[in-house]
Parts: C-alpha cells; sequence; structure tokens
C-alpha cells in the first residue's frame, strides 16, 4: 500500500486525514499510525503501532477479531519494510470482497538492530540476552488492552492470533504456549529454530489447550536445516498429543527466506486460522 499521508513529528504537523482519536492518524481508511509511540520501561524504548483497520469499519458497529503481527514497518508499505512488505492490507482487503473475512492486524514495529534480542525469548550463547519476554508482556498487558479499549474488538482467546517470520516466527511460537489464554491461533513462518533447545524444551514441558490452531510454512530453499527444524517441531508437537486437525505444516519448496514468500502465503493461512 502507498500511503497517503505523513507524520512529521517534529513540527506536530499531518498531511492527511485524522480520525477521531488525537494520538492516531488514518492513512486512507484502512492503516491507523499509532503517532503517540509506546514505551517499554523495561527495555528502555518505544514504538510505534499500526493498525489496519477492514473496510467497513467506519460504516458498521461490528466487532472484529484481531491478528497481532510483528516487524510492523513490513507489513503494510515498501518504504519502511526491509526487503518489500508483506502487502497486508491488500490481502485483507482481497479477503474481505471473496471471503466475507474481516479482521483487524495490528503490527508492532521492530526494534531495528535490537530485533535479534527483542524477538528471542531464550539467551543465546553467541548472541546474547533475550528480551522477547518483555517484549511479550508489553504486547499482552500494553498493546492489546489499548487496542480493545479503543477498537470494537472481540478480545476473548478463540478470536484472537499472533503470527511473525524469522525471529517473528520464534517469539510466535513462545507467544502461543506462554499466553495460550490470549492467543487461540499462531501463524509461524520461517521459525528460526536453530536459535536453539528453548522452543523445543518448551514445547515438552507446556501443553496447548486442544483448541489452538498453528500454522507452520517454511521455504525449501530458506537455507540448511530450516525443514528439518519445522518439522521436528511438528512432529514433537504432534507426539505430545495436539490434535493433528489443529496443525498445519507446509514446505513451499521454491520459497526462499523474504517477503515474497511470505506475502505469498499470506491469504492462504489467514483463511485457515480464522474459518
Amino acid at each position: 500500500m502507498k500511503y497517503l499521508c505523513f507524520l512529521v513529528a517534529v513540527i506536530g504537523t499531518l498531511s492527511c486525514q485524522s480520525n477521531k482519536r488525537d494520538n492516531q492518524v488514518l492513512t486512507n481508511g484502512e492503516v491507523v499510525i499509532l503517532t503517540d509511540m509506546f514505551s517499554i520501561p523495561e527495555l528502555n524504548t518505544s514504538r510505534t503501532i499500526r493498525i489496519y483497520l477492514p473496510p467497513s469499519y467506519e460504516e458498521s458497529n461490528d466487532s472484529y477479531p484481531v491478528l497481532y503481527m510483528h516487524d510492523g514497518q513490513n507489513l503494510f508499505e515498501d518504504s519502511t519494510s526491509f526487503a518489500g512488505e508483506w502487502g497486508v492490507d491488500e490481502a485483507l482487503n482481497e479477503l474481505s470482497k471473496s471471503q466475507n473475512l474481516n479482521l483487524i492486524v495490528v503490527g508492532i514495529d521492530n526494534g531495528g538492530e535490537n530485533r535479534i534480542h527483542e524477538l528471542t525469548a531464550w539467551d543465546h550463547p553467541r548472541y546474547g540476552k533475550a528480551e522477547g519476554k518483555a517484549y511479550m508482556e508489553f504486547l499482552v498487558d500494553v498493546v492489546k488492552p489499548y487496542v480493545d479499549e479503543n477498537y470494537r474488538t472481540k478480545s476473548d482467546r478463540l478470536n484472537t492470533a499472533i503470527m511473525g517470520s524469522s525471529l517473528g516466527g520464534l517469539i510466535s511460537h513462545y507467544a502461543i504456549y506462554e499466553y495460550s489464554e490470549v492467543f487461540s491461533k499462531a501463524g509461524i513462518f520461517s521459525p528460526s529454530y536453530w536459535w536453539g533447545e528453548g522452543p523445543f524444551d518448551q514445547v515438552r514441558e507446556i501443553g496447548l489447550p486442544a483448541d489452538t490452531r498453528l500454522n507452520f510454512l517454511v521455504g525449501g530453499k530458506e537455507g540448511e536445516g530450516m525443514v528439518s527444524q519445522m518439522d521436528e517441531m511438528v512432529e514433537m508437537i504432534l507426539a505430545k498429543g495436539h490434535p493433528a486437525e489443529q496443525v498445519i505444516s507446509k514446505v513451499n519448496p521454491k520459497g526462499e527466506h523474504n517477503e515474497k514468500l511470505w506475502r505469498s502465503e499470506l491469504k492462504e493461512v489467514v483463511i485457515w486460522l480464522f474459518k
């Protein structure tokens, strides 16, 4: 999506239509940027939050399921992305028309150079201290309550999902196990299971509610071990007794570790998770 506005924070001016909430900017009727950056005191940092609203949002009184996604800069706009956008808004607009499937999507920006720490929940001997627990506490205890209070959401766990790719897939795995009372669905794309035994230990130690839906995706050209590690994880989850009908794992043989892969599979995964 090409944004129709920009924010100049220094002089406090907006070159687009603003909605009714003072700290938000409605870009083109679909994506809202929260212009008051949310503080994460434990990490001495803050975040911009980007929210996609379905096409019917402003004209209806409906409440909507919510999908929380990491790496918000990469979801909606090429100019803010690392290597191309996911096209989340275009994909969800298409699903609204073709499937009558309408969601709110909340994207949490990543921490740039600190992303490798914030999106991991287990320390690493080479990469250092993990900050993912504090990040997820921020998402669950700060971002989600704000979204539920200010938007018409279906806030229960059956209508709340989490999704991410690479390290975002790893933290989504952590989240669905650590916060199974909050999330009932997870899209785990290209998960970085090479990080270590932490996520495997988590599966060994913690069970999931039987209605939890898990959708795993990896590309066949992503690199050594990516497919086998995902397969190992899925086999472990099923061996623990999680219902097979609640788990999908897919290998896209031509897929590489990039937004092109994740964008190409997004609609299919969202349909399965929510319908």
